[in-house]
């Protein structure tokens, strides 16, 4: 399978995938597919299974085979990252990430406790396992970084991909107490591996900040605590 991207870089909102015969890909978001050539009987669209219904929030997903070629559209403000996998990976994804999967990939789930379900919005956690190729819609670039197994991580949970199945994970938040205040949940997270990240979606208060405002409110938003909560 070959992957092409239409103006590449930050401007890149189509990809072109590129199937060649025995080859075939599982698309999870039918609807991305903006352009396909090849047999119409090459694309067979199926109910997902309920859990992936619920998770994923839609009914369809298709199954496209080769020889054929077609272009996926990517939604405003998101990139497409196209990921290798090996049998023996143990990266745990968020089910709502993928876009594709190629035939023969496997994935098993794994519960969340309560405490983390509530915080992530996510009951389950995907190990999708190769030998094939994964796609995933990120809110920019993908970045990976290593686990230690003495000194921790602190991602933001929004930010989070996919992070391997033996890593430790607790929620937290870090520094002083003004900064504990005013971040979001993070993952702390030792262990050995990578981590893959995204970058974070843009933050709707970021516009008020820029905006021209009073010293006193700013600084009062700021440093109260929940001063950005009840201080508009």
């Amino acid at each position: 399978m070959e992957v092409i991207y239409v103006n590449e870089g930050a401007l890149a909102r189509m990809a072109t995938m590129r199937l060649q015969k025995g080859e075939a890909v599982h698309v999870l978001h039918p609807n991305q597919i903006v352009a396909f050539q090849g047999k119409p009987e090459q694309r067979e669209d199926a109910l997902m299974k309920l859990p992936s219904m619920l998770r994923k929030k839609r009914f369809i997903q298709s199954r496209v085979s080769g020889p054929a070629q077609m272009m996926l559209g990517l939604p405003e403000g998101y990139n497409m990252a196209v990921l290798p996998l090996e049998a023996e990976d143990d990266l745990l994804f968020e089910f709502r990430h993928v876009l594709f999967y190629t035939e023969g990939v496997t994935f098993t789930t794994h519960l969340q406790n309560m405490k983390n379900t509530l915080i992530t919005q996510d009951l389950v956690k995907m190990q999708f396992q190769g030998p094939g190729t994964l796609g995933l819609l990120t809110t920019g670039p993908l970045f990976k970084m290593a686990l230690d197994p003495e000194q921790p991580l602190y991602v933001d949970v929004q930010c989070l991909v996919a992070y391997p199945r033996q890593a430790k994970l607790r929620l937290s938040v870090y520094g002083n107490t003004l900064a504990s205040q005013h971040m979001n949940y993070h993952w702390e997270m030792t262990g050995h591996g990578h981590v893959l990240m995204q970058p974070c979606k843009p933050d709707p208060k970021l516009d008020e900040h820029m905006k021209s405002d009073s010293l006193l409110r700013r600084i009062a938003r700021e440093v109260l605590p929940f001063g950005g909560v009840f201080i508009k």
